[in-house]
């Protein structure tokens, strides 16, 4: 019983840090979604986070160990754009809209 409570007060310590720095959000094209088309993924300092795929409304969801200055990149339609964040330890919404302009992708928080 003593291990069984142990585990718990672990596991419950743990739990902030497993969620420190999450980011999440939904990406737009003009007005519709991009749907399964994008990828995600984000640099902090010198660890790098593996692109994570949109789902069918275009929502992503990232966990980033690190808090700060983050650069996000977001590929589409076979270009990227990038863009700077911040990641708090308490999760943080970022919802984008991506736009060609001269023939580059852009991304901006909407």
């Amino acid at each position: 019983m003593r291990k069984l409570a142990l585990a718990l007060v672990v596991v419950a310590a743990a739990t902030p840090l497993a969620l420190a720095g999450e980011v999440y959000g939904k990406i737009v094209e003009g007005t519709a979604s991009v749907g399964e088309a994008a990828t995600v993924e984000a640099k902090c300092g010198a660890k790098a986070y593996p692109a994570v795929k949109t789902d069918k409304a275009g929502s992503y969801h990232l966990v980033l160990a690190e808090t700060g200055k983050c650069t996000m990149t977001v590929k589409y339609k076979q270009q990227s754009a990038s863009l700077e964040i911040a990641s708090y330890e308490d999760a943080v919404q970022y919802d984008l809209a991506l736009e060609m302009k001269d023939g580059k992708l852009t991304a901006r928080r909407k």
